[in-house]
């Protein structure tokens, strides 16, 4: 399966369930189908993401499979299963698991661009 690849076809049925039985160590994150000019993917997590931020779009999270710690600069949120937020362009943040795995849907323009924050911790 290659990780940088639309999943996925117009007019195709996606069992999500199904695709997130995926077994992995570290961040997996699969583009899934495309709609309009944005991606959905999948992120299945069993560590941290590094901390960044996206200059040219919004990001969309919700929770399919276990618990996400989302880490702003100013706090950090908890978000559930059935859960769903957004973080605005150019706001930092890092997503973790809560607990050893945990699976989410992305929803984000085709063209984001992501920006590594580097920090001296």
């Amino acid at each position: 399966m290659n990780k940088d690849v639309i999943q996925f076809q117009p007019l195709t049925v996606i069992d999500v369930k199904n695709e997130a039985a995926i077994e992995t160590d570290g961040y997996l994150n699969l583009p899934l189908c495309l709609i309009n000019d944005h991606v959905i993917r999948m992120s299945i997590m069993t560590e941290p993401f590094y901390l960044h931020y996206h200059p040219n779009s919004d990001e969309t999270f919700i929770v399919i499979e276990g618990a996400i710690y989302i880490d702003l600069e100013t706090h950090t949120l908890e978000l559930l299963l059935g859960q769903l937020f957004t973080i605005p362009v150019n706001v930092k943040h890092r997503t973790r698991p809560k607990g050893k795995r945990s699976v989410n849907l992305t929803f984000e323009h085709t063209a984001i661009q992501t920006v590594k924050v580097i920090t001296d911790v």
